[in-house]
Parts: C-alpha cells; sequence; structure tokens
C-alpha cells in the first residue's frame, strides 16, 4: 500500500478552546506569605500531582479517622532514623493511628532509640573490620524477649513492647513501641531470618522468631479484616511489609470478609515495584484508591501528618471545601 507523504498544509487542527487541558490556572499554587498559617500554606500548594493526592489523602486519613474506621501504618526503619518517631506519636495522642506494622530493622533501632538515645552505626567501615551488628545490649534484650515472649503466646511486637516498657528506659517518649504499648495499640513484627543483626548472635532462637512473627502475621490479617471505610500507609519498606500486606489482605478476604472501601498509601524516596503493585494497585482494584506519595520522609511524614490534624481540627463542611 502506497504512503501518502505528510503535508503541513494538509494539517487538520482544532481550536485550543475545544481541547482538552489537563493543566488550567485555576489548580495553579496560590502566593506563599510571610508567617501564613499550616492550612493556609497546604491550601496554597497547587492542585496538580502530588500537591492534589496530599490533599485527598489528608482528607481520606481524617475522614477515617472521624468515623473511627482502621488507619494502620507500616513503616521500614529508616522512618526512625531521620527521627520521625515524634511525628507518629502525635498521630498516636489523636487517636489517628489503630496499628503499628514495623519490620526486625525497625524494632532495633527504636529499641536503641528508647534505651539509650542514639543508634544507626557507621555500617562501611564495622563491616571492614567484621564489626557490624555485634552490639551485645540491643541483641540480647530483643532475643530475650522473643525465647520468653514466644513461649508465653507473645506476638514479636508485643512481646518486644513489653520488655522494653517495663525497662522504663530514659526515651521512652520517643520509642514507638514504649508509646503503643502504652495505649495499648498493636504492633505487629515482620522478619526474614537472617536480615537483621540481632540473628547474628548466640542468643538467637529461630524458632521463637518466627513463631512471634507468624503469630502477628495472623494478628496483622484480623484488623485488616476491618479495614473497610479504613486506611493502610507503607512508609518506607520496599520489599518486605509490601508482600505481607497484601497476604494479610488476601487471606482477610479469603475469610469471607469485605474490604473494598478504603485507601492505601505508599510514601518512599522512589517508586519501587512492589510497593507500587501491592499496596497502590491491587489492593484496591475492587474499589477504594491508592496513592504514592514520593519524597524524602523527613520532609514528606510531617507534612501528611499536619495535613491530617488540620483537616481534623476543621468543621466537617470547611474539610469537604478543602
Amino acid at each position: 500500500m502506497s504512503k501518502k507523504k505528510p503535508d503541513p498544509s494538509e494539517l487538520r487542527t482544532l481550536s485550543v478552546k475545544d481541547r482538552f487541558s489537563k493543566v488550567s490556572v485555576e489548580d495553579f499554587a496560590s502566593p506563599l506569605t510571610s508567617g501564613m498559617q499550616v492550612r493556609d500554606f497546604l491550601d496554597a500548594l497547587p492542585g496538580l500531582l502530588a500537591g492534589r493526592d496530599l490533599r485527598e489523602v489528608a482528607e481520606r486519613i481524617a475522614k477515617a479517622a472521624r468515623e473511627q474506621k482502621p488507619i494502620i501504618v507500616g513503616m521500614g526503619a529508616h522512618v526512625i532514623k531521620v527521627g520521625l518517631a515524634p511525628v507518629l506519636v502525635s498521630w498516636m495522642e489523636r487517636g489517628i493511628i489503630t496499628g503499628l506494622v514495623m519490620n526486625g530493622a525497625g524494632v532495633i533501632h527504636d529499641a536503641e532509640i528508647a534505651l539509650w538515645g542514639k543508634t544507626s552505626e557507621d555500617v562501611g567501615p564495622a563491616l571492614d573490620e567484621g564489626m557490624f551488628g555485634v552490639a551485645e545490649e540491643t541483641a540480647g534484650l530483643i532475643n530475650q524477649a522473643l525465647s520468653e515472649g514466644s513461649k508465653e503466646g507473645k506476638g514479636f511486637g508485643e512481646a518486644v513492647a513489653q520488655r522494653l516498657a517495663e525497662s522504663d528506659p530514659p526515651y521512652a517518649d520517643l520509642s514507638l513501641l514504649c508509646q503503643a504499648h502504652r495505649r495499648g495499640l498493636p504492633v505487629t513484627v515482620h522478619v526474614a531470618i537472617g536480615t537483621d543483626i540481632i540473628h547474628m548472635h548466640p542468643l538467637a532462637d529461630g524458632a521463637a522468631i518466627g513463631e512471634a512473627s507468624l503469630r502477628d502475621f495472623h494478628r496483622l490479617a484480623s484488623q485488616i479484616a476491618r479495614l473497610e471505610g479504613g486506611a493502610y500507609l507503607n512508609v518506607g519498606s520496599a520489599v518486605v511489609l509490601p508482600e505481607v500486606f497484601m497476604k494479610a489482605l488476601n487471606l482477610a478476604r479469603n475469610q469471607g470478609n469485605r474490604i473494598e472501601e478504603f485507601t492505601t498509601v505508599d510514601m518512599d524516596f522512589i517508586k519501587h515495584y512492589r510497593p507500587s503493585v501491592n499496596v497502590v494497585d491491587r489492593p484496591v482494584r475492587m474499589g477504594g484508591r491508592g496513592y504514592q506519595l514520593i519524597g524524602h520522609h523527613e520532609l514528606n511524614l510531617p507534612l501528611l501528618a499536619v495535613a491530617v490534624l488540620e483537616r481534623l481540627a476543621a468543621r466537617p463542611e470547611e474539610s469537604e471545601q478543602a
């Protein structure tokens, strides 16, 4: 078949007035001024891409909180390492968070902050000498808590949180485990054997670690069974927690629980495959909405946290208009 040579003089055109445009001045940011209130600043953000998504996520979480629906925060250890525990504690104080989901590294860093007010060793030089992750106090406390707690039928999170809280650590107010234990909030911990420094130590009990983590998986599935109308946040976990969340959601649905209309949020430095499909896309295929807020935790999480608090402080009709 012969092809006609393109001729610009025969280009079919239309009026820009009739063309669909994805960007309009109505969505532009408002001017920023010195001394703005937090809510004014949030409302001044552009109504495009992440600016729009941040406000939508804040409103959805605030709505779930007002309706006393589950809001579960899953988090990697980096959230603790960049100093964001007080931000999440502020949500606990307002009754926003109904459950915490952590990996093993998160427990390690949280325990060190609670007990000694510092954490996060310099891995490179320590690894050169074969001395990375060998702090005996950290491994001793967590491994002993798991060995004893597992025998008593406790999950990973419950066992370590209780042991840590009972030790009356000097920085308990900055510990997610201690603050959750104080408020009776469930903390589930999900680990892969060999990924955490405590697994190198002689007190590590694989059976206890595995049994306690499996109990927490079942407890997380029980929480997710009530997730309809609520929200699940994955903050800084690229592999383990997105996989755990998807399996727990599937188990809950398999048992006949209706979980369709809810919100999922992935927050990390970059987009990763598993959070994209296992948190943002697949779980909300039947309803609800998934979001990704990409950027530094130390900026985005406080921004989202204060946006939710502002929405909760507003009257319902004001919140809906925002």
